[in-house]
């Protein structure tokens, strides 16, 4: 599978030792943060492919640049209401566990460091349950960043389903 174009921090972006860099984005107004580690590629959006037999927040694949990727719409995954995409909407692509997968989000913030001093933990559900895919709280001078873990976004089994159906996708594609 050919790899989708990095994203390359310059110099400047770089950050020193000990402070970990994220890109921050918006949905359904609240802010996210995920490691810039974890980011392929931002694109604009474009058109869907619907699948049958995904899950409703998995909206099916895109083809980018010859590469079959799984979107998923992070609204209805964070059980949000759906809105209707506008110029803003765009897709983080991540590479998961060796797979790419897409991350449709209201738009994205910035490229910003967050000292591990300025985050919290993720607060517990419940004696018993912690937000699986809410790794921590961060603080941007005056913004609250919720830090995500994409890998966590999906269930083992859901990552699989959405997954196995882009990959048999992609084949079907290459026989034709």
């Amino acid at each position: 599978m050919e790899q989708p174009e990095m994203i390359e921090e310059t110099q400047e972006q770089k950050s020193a030792e000990g402070e970990q860099r994220y890109l921050t984005f918006w949905t359904a107004s609240e802010l996210y943060g995920i490691p810039i580690s974890d980011v392929v590629q931002i694109i604009s959006m474009q058109e869907i492919t619907p699948l049958p037999d995904f899950p409703n927040y998995a909206k099916g694949v895109i083809n980018l640049r010859g590469n079959i990727i799984p979107v998923i719409d992070m609204r209805i995954r964070l059980k949000k209401p759906e809105v209707e995409y506008t110029d803003n909407t765009c897709i983080i692509v991540t590479n998961i566990q060796d797979t790419y997968m897409g991350f449709i989000v209201d738009t994205v913030d910035q490229v910003t460091t967050i000292d591990p001093e300025d985050i919290t933990p993720a607060p517990r559900v419940s004696k018993e349950v912690t937000n699986h895919y809410l790794t921590g709280i961060g603080q941007v001078n005056d913004k609250v960043v919720l830090i995500l873990d994409l890998s966590k976004i999906l269930t083992e089994s859901e990552f699989k389903q959405v997954t196995e159906t882009a990959l048999q996708e992609e084949k079907d594609d290459s026989e034709n």
